[in-house]
């Protein structure tokens, strides 16, 4: 077992055969058991570990004690040619082009002509807006001509470029990469890419590794992509990242704890499409837990596309413009003692059902026990549309249809939601979400059920408050039929839905403050209905007589 060392400069009683001064030359040397010990500073590199450890023997990488090393995908940029000096626009060369597909852009379509380019320029450690033609300049602003090779900028502050003016430019997509198993990072900060949309600057893709008390920020794209088997992301940042602060494809039990998924997608990607805080294809049994996903642009945690038996536990879900957790075609979400509140305000045009704590969108099995669902746009809500999804291991990828169904809500606090406490969006032709009693015509006779008896939803022992001006449940779209019931009587009586559930005003000590302490009898703990354990950001317990 080796310790080697990267540094900006030589380290003085360290022999000088074990130091390095980029993090790759240490990389290309490593084998199992040894440890890469990084100093404070900038590294301007594209990191690559093709190495592999063992369980016993991991590969670690970690930053020195105390020291702060930041790998990243920008360079300094400093051969500048001013090209109006009174108003300090300046112009450098720019050899780089990060479009991708026939289009040149991401999507192809208008919206993402200018937010799916992938460069980046930084002024003084503040990103400038970019634009597409070299007449749309302004302060704060910059242009690339990609026939002329030819970068133009002008300053925030229209500074003149001298030397407290330090300007950088990502020049990389992609920062780091392991690839082998037993892979360990600790303490290292990743920022600045240029990176497209769904592409992690950093990508993990190799089985079994670690990453812990790490920061993915500002990168064009995604801050970080999980694809390797059993990864434990453990007390990272995933903040300002362009698109989302994370996602992956098939990360089959990736645990991702006490970390921290902040206002991303800042670029303004569609959230139709994909944006926010994190999203996930593919996988079976990730655990997201004792993590807060606050203030997105987009959904705070979305699970999309064939996902099995996935678990949120213990998270604070805050203040997303959309859906709080999404779980989007997929199979057996468990999601249990979480604390959800304000998501849902964004009013994103077409984002009928996913303005809400948590939304099934035709995804079947689901568990959801113990949330306070409290404030937001919508409680809980089901979205159904006719969908269909391939399985994870499906070589030629057949669609198999998916709908929402035997699905049990209980011993939720579900309170002070704004649209509705419940909705049922079912934007189907037929009536399969209507119990056979209550349905206006004979169901379509390829409908995956014929009646909401059928569907096997069993909703019981919540706890619900609707304020004054607020609705208790709804179910039916608002295009076509739909119902709404005043009162937990009425839903029992025409749906059969909500036995044992009452309507009791929560005593939060302050939900304000997210002070969610509530006295020792309080209807929620005799009904069960509060969460058990620790949730961060947010106080919970018992209050003081």
């Amino acid at each position: 077992m080796q310790t080697w060392h990267a540094a900006p400069a030589e380290l003085p009683g360290i022999a000088q055969e074990t130091q390095f001064r980029t993090i790759s030359e240490a990389a290309a040397r490593v084998a199992a058991g040894d440890t890469v010990v990084i100093h404070g500073g900038t590294y301007r590199e594209h990191v690559v570990v093709e190495a592999s450890g063992t369980a016993e023997q991991p590969i670690r990488f970690v930053a020195a004690p105390g020291e702060r090393a930041v790998v990243t995908g920008a360079d300094l940029l400093t051969e500048w040619e001013t090209v109006d000096a009174q108003q300090h626009i300046y112009r450098a060369p720019w050899p780089h082009d990060f479009l991708w597909r026939s289009s040149r852009t991401h999507l192809g379509d208008d919206f993402h002509v200018l937010i799916g380019r992938a460069e980046q320029v930084i002024v003084n450690g503040y990103l400038l807006h970019q634009v597409l033609r070299r007449e749309q300049l302004s302060r704060g602003s910059f242009y690339v001509d990609l026939e002329a090779k030819q970068l133009y900028l002008w300053g925030a502050a229209a500074e003149a470029m001298g030397p407290r003016v330090r300007v950088e430019a990502s020049v990389r997509p992609t920062i780091w990469e392991s690839r082998g198993e037993h892979i360990h990072l600790r303490g290292l900060r990743f920022r600045y890419a240029a990176n497209h949309a769904q592409r992690g600057a950093a990508r993990f893709a190799g089985n079994s590794g670690v990453v812990e008390d790490c920061v993915f920020e500002r990168t064009n794209g995604n801050g970080a992509s999980f694809n390797g088997e059993d990864i434990v992301a453990r007390r990272c940042t995933f903040q300002d990242n362009g698109q989302l602060g994370f996602g992956g494809g098939g990360p089959h039990r990736l645990l991702v704890t006490g970390c921290l998924v902040r206002n991303n997608n800042t670029k303004g990607f569609n959230r139709d499409w994909e944006g926010g805080g994190n999203k996930i294809a593919l996988a079976r049994g990730v655990v997201l837990e004792r993590s807060r996903f606050i203030e997105n642009r987009g959904s705070g945690v979305w699970f999309d596309i064939g996902n099995e038996d996935c678990v949120v536990r213990n998270c604070l879900i805050a203040d997303n413009e959309e859906c709080g957790i999404f779980y989007e075609i997929s199979y057996r979400l468990h999601a249990h003692d979480n604390v959800i509140v304000g998501n849902g305000f964004g009013e994103a045009a077409n984002a009928w059902g996913i303005l809400s704590a948590i939304s099934f969108s035709s995804s079947p099995g689901c568990v959801i026990e113990r949330n306070l669902l409290v404030g937001n746009n919508e409680g809980l809500s089901f979205r159904e549309q006719e969908r269909t999804t391939w399985h994870i291991g499906d070589p030629d990828r057949d669609e198999n249809r998916i709908w929402n169904h035997d699905e049990e809500v209980r011993h939720n606090a579900i309170a002070y939601n704004r649209a509705a406490q419940t909705r049922g969006w079912f934007d189907v032709e037929d009536e399969r979400y209507w119990p056979a009693a209550l349905q206006e015509h004979t169901p379509s006779a390829g409908a995956p059920a014929q009646s909401l008896e059928e569907l096997k939803f069993s909703f019981h022992d919540n706890c619900y408050y609707a304020a004054p001006g607020q609705r208790l449940f709804t179910w039916g779209p608002s295009r076509t039929r739909h119902q709404r019931y005043a009162d937990l009587d009425a839903v029992r009586e025409a749906l059969d839905l909500e036995q044992g559930s009452v309507e009791v005003k929560p005593d939060f000590a302050d939900q304000t403050i997210r002070d969610f302490r509530v006295p020792a009898d309080s209807s929620l703990l005799r009904m069960g209905c509060y969460p058990q354990g620790e949730v961060p950001g947010v106080k919970l317990g018992v209050l003081p007589r």
